[in-house]
């Protein structure tokens, strides 16, 4: 998902109902956006953090995983059962030839079951951005259900207070809402979760428009109980 150093206000997005844009968006970008991301250190670090703590196998959601690389790629070759899950079918047949070793889906997690006690992991990696505030709130409460007791996730986002706010991410129209920071870590301490640790950090995107974000990475616990 997208972060916000070309994005401008503007007003040609429309009022579609949230999913089908960020699909457009992503089918649009393809591989691009993962080159725009590729050199992400807190990325990186934030993964090499959850491969320590999982136990072998286990059995790991990465939400929004766009062409399945670093998240599903890194995961799936330590040996973790991934499920991948995106909106875009062009993200998802990309991710399904460049990780076979992964499993993924095209759908919309907001809709999609998500068993109670399931997942060992789940990763939220910059994929709530395109969803209102209560979708937020309700999808990491959910996802947070979603892990068995003990269970991790990891979600990163633009720490920004910004709501319904059209602009463009690398030439596509795009709708963003988020949180500032200190409302995202109340967001996931409200679902259940404890935050062990927490990564600010500024990133530049590789592509000729984009410029410095803030970017705020959280790796959380489910409480045992």
């Amino acid at each position: 998902m997208p972060g916000i150093g070309d994005w401008k206000r503007g007003g040609g997005v429309g009022d579609e109902v949230h999913g089908s844009p960020a699909a457009d968006v992503f089918d649009a970008l393809g591989v691009d956006y993962e080159k725009a991301f590729a050199s992400s250190a807190a990325h990186r670090a934030s993964l090499a953090w959850l491969l320590e703590r999982l136990s072998p196998g286990s059995t790991v959601l990465d939400v929004g995983s766009g062409t399945g690389r670093p998240t599903a790629a890194t995961l799936a070759g330590a040996g973790h059962r991934v499920l991948g899950v995106d909106v875009s079918p062009v993200m998802v047949e990309i991710a399904s030839r460049q990780v076979p070793e992964a499993e993924f889906r095209c759908d919309d997690v907001r809709r999609m079951p998500l068993p109670e006690g399931s997942y060992d992991a789940v990763c939220v990696y910059f994929s709530l951005l395109q969803m209102t505030r209560a979708e937020q709130k309700e999808l990491v409460r959910r996802l947070t259900a979603a892990l068995r007791p003990g269970g991790l996730l990891v979600l990163a986002t633009v720490p920004l207070d910004v709501e319904e706010f059209d602009g463009s991410f690398m030439g596509q129209p795009v709708r963003v809402t988020s949180f500032a920071a200190q409302d995202v870590l109340g967001l996931v301490r409200e679902a259940g979760l404890e935050v062990e640790w927490e990564e600010s950090t500024m990133f530049t995107p590789s592509h000729p428009a984009a410029r410095p974000e803030p970017q705020l990475f959280l790796h959380c616990r489910r409480g045992e109980a």
